[in-house]
């Protein structure tokens, strides 16, 4: 299994092959990183511009950071809005959670107290995709009132079969059945072995980026080896690769919580639903799925040329559609 990591090819940067984590020069680092000690001994890394506009808190996935939302924030802000997007705990810049809880519930907890407490908004608008849709949907439900509208897109819907069933949307096969799905179910029940693979910062890097190139996630050719390099690089870090696979140990209910996710009914919160169908991870039946979980939809809406990376993909479009949906409200 170490050989199969080490053939994995993360693109060189520059003439430096042996320096995979480096941030290339072309790459766009120019948002200014603060910090906020949130609660429980954990420090969130975030991001923000356009103050004093329309709060909007950008919510980044698996495997990655709020580095995804790099060619968001400046626009987005330029429209209007008052834009954060933070590391959730136990990624990127944010700290290692005392508590060890790296669940649904305690990434909402945070960004609500982060959104709230620390920087004093009363409502906001969301967007989210992957880990950060499931976020975004439980936040919405925990603190009513306080979520104005959202965009989600290339997530998983919440677990509503009943009705899903209603609806005419027919179950979906199970995981383990699933070839895209390997990475999720190691993940999730054997993540010591799998780390233990992953021994060197190099070898944890190209693992992570497998999910930008060949396992296609993405649109072929969407990032450049620069890109890959730029958002695989905070995973190089064998805590923070680990902490991440926590909320994959949840969904297996082989990890503690520090809440229930609030999941469980459809949502109230205006909701315009994205997919991008070029993703080879999320399930078809996505964008069908989570436009029957919310009561108020605008949806779904099909973006062509994009995957799973939707908002980086195609990042002007995105920027359009959040800028009408929320802009607006």
């Amino acid at each position: 299994m170490l050989a199969t990591y080490e053939a994995l090819a993360v693109p060189t940067i520059g003439n430096h092959p042996d320096r995979l984590g480096e941030v290339p020069s072309g790459t766009v680092t120019d948002h200014r990183t603060q910090t906020a000690d949130v609660r429980n001994g954990v420090t969130i890394a975030y991001v923000r511009e356009g103050d004093g506009g329309t709060p909007l808190l950008l919510l980044h996935g698996y495997p990655e950071t709020k580095r995804i939302w790099w060619r968001n924030v400046g626009p987005l802000s330029a429209a209007g809005f008052d834009v954060v997007a933070p590391d959730f705990r136990g990624h990127g810049e944010s700290s290692l959670a005392p508590d060890n809880f790296y669940d649904i519930a305690a990434f909402a907890i945070d960004c609500y107290t982060l959104m709230h407490d620390v920087l004093g908004f009363d409502r906001c608008a969301l967007a989210g995709g992957d880990v950060g849709g499931v976020v975004l949907y439980d936040i919405g439900l925990r603190y009513p009132g306080f979520v104005t509208s959202q965009v989600v897109f290339n997530t998983v819907p919440p677990p509503l079969n009943d009705v899903y069933e209603a609806a005419g949307l027919a179950p979906d096969d199970v995981r383990e059945r699933r070839a895209q799905s390997d990475y999720f179910v190691r993940q999730a029940t054997d993540p010591e072995g799998l780390l233990a693979e992953l021994a060197t910062p190099d070898l944890r890097q190209r693992y992570v980026a497998a999910m930008y190139t060949h396992r296609l996630w993405g649109t072929p050719n969407a990032f450049t080896p620069e890109d890959v390099a730029f958002h695989t690089e905070p995973y190089r870090d064998a805590d923070k690769l680990r902490a991440s696979w926590g909320v994959y140990e949840q969904s297996a209910g082989r990890r503690a919580m520090e809440d229930v996710p609030k999941l469980f009914e459809r949502t109230p919160v205006p909701t315009m639903v994205l997919y991008g169908p070029e993703d080879h991870v999320v399930m078809p039946s996505f964008p069908w799925k989570e436009a029957a979980a919310c009561i108020d939809c605008t949806g779904p809406l099909f973006v062509p040329n994009a995957g799973h990376f939707l908002q980086w993909e195609s990042a002007d479009t995105f920027n359009k559609l959040v800028t009408l949906f929320c802009g607006r409200r």
